[in-house]
Formats: structure tokens, sequence, C-alpha cells
């Protein structure tokens, strides 16, 4: 894989934490408005300026785009964002309920992600990679970064636990997660060399979370390449910004469902109609959750219930048949419950692992929904394991925790 370093515009250490945030797509307009509040410094006037607007004004008006430029602008003329006087890596580690994974910032090829090294296993929107390229176009700049994965690397663990016996340049909770972020330079000659050498081994980088990131960022520079009629390979737009962590330091929630009707059926009629594909064994009152693969809790009048697929309800040796979103969409929101397009259906939602499974409970007892569907969370080697293969994951199927503050560094599109 290709990869370079970058000119990172920051924050001065003493700013980032009224500058940092939460990535533009995981809140909406009025949280965002909230979250800023009187912050002038907030990357929301950049990543969300509809803020900057009266209320009701949509995300996408066209005024929107420009004033996150005039914003960007803005931030720079007042010293809120610095650029960096030459090429950096950077590190970037987030810590969630003790456990910390690391990250090395880089300017991704556009090629790779053109020609399909960099693997998805999500369908992309085209209206919403529309909506991220107007912002990169806008901004000349990625201003938030894309999340990847990469094969474990000795190497590399190595030169990254050196500097995180470092002091760091960034180290804060965030007021919102409750998570510590901490940010490193890289400015070293060598260390660069061997983050550049040890990624080029590398056959294949994997998105784990910002799939529409990816695209648009990655669009973006291929549009650029055509436009330019001196191109030649080396400009600044031929990459793009991600941060890549080791596969097994990440993170993977569970993603539950929660539905508002049983298509018709008394809870009994439901239960027996679970009996076809599932061993159905009543838990009681108390919260229980699934413990291996293949095994659901089920939500219903008070009580819980552990589901277990039988053999030969799906194919081991199929990489997408073989994952319980799939199980439980094939056996038990489209057969049973006749919801079939996860996408679009208003009869069902989902709820990040993140918030437990009480909230899970929590919107049965309201009477909002009829049932609550817990799944145990997908594996980073199935989701690998399945971008290898050319495939794609059924929707709703990866909650990655944490996901990563936006605002520590930023990469323009040219020097």
């Amino acid at each position: 894989m290709i990869v370079k370093p970058f000119k990172g515009i920051r924050p001065p250490k003493e700013l980032v934490e009224q500058v940092e945030s939460r990535p533009y797509d995981v809140l909406d307009s009025e949280e965002a408005r909230a979250e800023a509040g009187d912050n002038e410094k907030s990357l929301y006037h950049i990543i969300k300026p509809e803020i900057d607007f009266p209320e009701g004004t949509s995300e996408y008006d066209p005024r929107v785009y420009e004033k996150a430029a005039e914003n960007f602008r803005m931030f720079q003329d007042k010293g809120w964002l610095v650029q960096d006087k030459a090429d950096h890596y950077y590190i970037y580690a987030q810590t969630m309920q003790g456990k910390t994974q690391y990250g090395l910032v880089v300017g991704a090829y556009v090629d790779d992600y053109i020609e399909g090294r960099i693997k998805k296993h999500e369908l992309t929107r085209r209206d919403k990679e529309e909506d991220r390229m107007k912002h990169v176009r806008v901004n000349n700049a990625n201003i938030e970064p894309v999340f990847f994965a990469y094969p474990d690397n000795a190497v590399l663990n190595e030169l990254i636990m050196r500097y995180a016996d470092t002091e760091p340049e960034y180290d804060f909770v965030a007021p919102i997660d409750g998570f510590r972020h901490q940010f490193w330079v890289i400015s070293d000659a060598k260390d660069m060399a061997t983050v550049t050498e040890e990624f080029g081994k590398m056959p294949a980088f994997y998105i784990a979370d910002g799939h529409h990131r990816s695209a648009a960022a990655a669009l973006v520079g291929a549009e650029k390449q055509k436009q330019n009629p001196n191109h030649n390979g080396t400009e600044e737009y031929n990459y793009f910004m991600a941060v890549c962590f080791q596969a097994s330091q990440l993170t993977i929630l569970d993603y539950n469902r929660v539905v508002k009707d049983l298509n018709g059926l008394t809870s009994e009629e439901f239960l027996a109609a679970l009996q076809v594909n599932f061993i159905v064994e009543d838990k009681g009152t108390d919260i229980y959750k699934p413990a291996r693969q293949h095994e659901f809790s089920l939500y219903l009048d008070g009580r819980w219930y552990s589901l277990t697929a039988k053999e030969g309800t799906y194919d081991p040796t199929d990489p997408i048949g073989v994952l319980d979103v799939d199980i439980s969409s094939r056996l038990i929101l489209d057969e049973i419950l006749n919801i079939g397009d996860l996408r679009s259906s208003k009869r069902i939602d989902f709820v990040g692992g993140l918030r437990g499974l009480g909230e899970l409970k929590r919107r049965v007892d309201s009477g909002e929904m009829r049932a609550a569907l817990a799944l145990y969370p997908v594996t980073m080697q199935q989701i690998m394991d399945i971008a290898d293969s050319g495939k794609i994951m059924p929707p709703k199927a990866t909650w990655f925790e944490p996901k990563l503050r936006s605002g520590l560094v930023i990469h323009k599109l040219s020097e």
C-alpha cells in the first residue's frame, strides 16, 4: 500500500479541546448546534456549518458548503488551526474502558481506493457520497479522517509503542463519550521511512468506518487528476487522510434491532415460528446477552429468550451466510416478520451496542417497540474475509467504538 506523510493542519495544543468534535455523521444539526453552544472555535462550524444559519436550514443548502470554506479559512487566519511546516505521520490513540488502540495517521493513495486495494465491506449511497464530495471540494481538504484497519505488523507496533512512552502532543478526555484521546507527531526521518516501507509491504487496507468519506475523498482526488493537464502523480490531491489501526486492536460492538410489531402474530405464535429454525430457551426477566456466535437474545413481553440457530440453517463456508446479521435477517426479520429491506423499513430501528441491552429493554417496555433482538458482534476477521472475497456485509452489521474525534489534524489537497 502506498502512503505518505503530510503537512497537517492542527489546533495549537492549548486550543485542541475547544476545536475538536465528534464526526459529522454521528449527530444531527440540532445536536451539533447544542454541543457547539457559544464556542466559536468548535469544528462543528466547519463540518456542520448549518449551525451558523437559522434553525431548519438544510445541511445541503449551497450556502452551507460555502460557509464551511469561509469558516475553515477563518480558523486558519485566527490561528485556531495552524499548518505544520514539514511532512509528518501522526499517531492517534483512543482509550475506552481501559483498552487503548493506536492508529497511524497517513495520506492514503487515491489509486489504491479506485483500484480496489483499499477494501470496503459496505455499500455506499451516491447522495451521501456527493454531499461529502462537495465538502472536500469547497474546502480543498480532508477535514475529517477515515478509519482503516490493517493486518497486525510487529515493526509498526514497536514504533508506535516507542512513541506511546513519550509525552503526547494532545491528551484529553472527550466530554461526550468520556474516552481518552492522545496524539503524537512523528517527525524523525527514519521513523517516517519505516512507516512508509512497512505499509508498502501490505497488499490491502480495510475500511472499518467511513465508507462515504473514503469514497468522496478518493473520487475528488480522481477528479483533480483528470482536471490537471500537468498531472504527474506527486500532487497532494493524490492522497487522502486516513487513520490506520492494527486489526486486532479494534473493538466492534453488537448492533442490535428493535421492531415495532410482530407482523400480525401473537407472542405465542411468534415464539412458535422461531422454533422452526432456532432452539428457544426462556431465560427469565434478567437481561440476557448472547454469549457466542449464532446465539441471539430476544426481549418480548418482559422476558428474555435465548435463540440458538439450528445446524443447517446457515452455510459455515459462506462468509456472508455465516454472519449472525444475515441469519437473523433471513430467518426472523424477513421470513417471520416480513421486514425485507432493512435500509428503508419503518418497522425496525437499530441500537448501537454502546447503549447496552438496557436500552433495548427500555424501548420495548415503553411501548414504542414490540420486541428487541440482540446479536453477538461480528469480528474484524469476518469483515476482512468478506472484503477479500469482494462481497458486501448486510446493512447495519458493524458498530465500531470509539469513534474518531475530528479536528486533531486536517489534510489539505494542495501545498
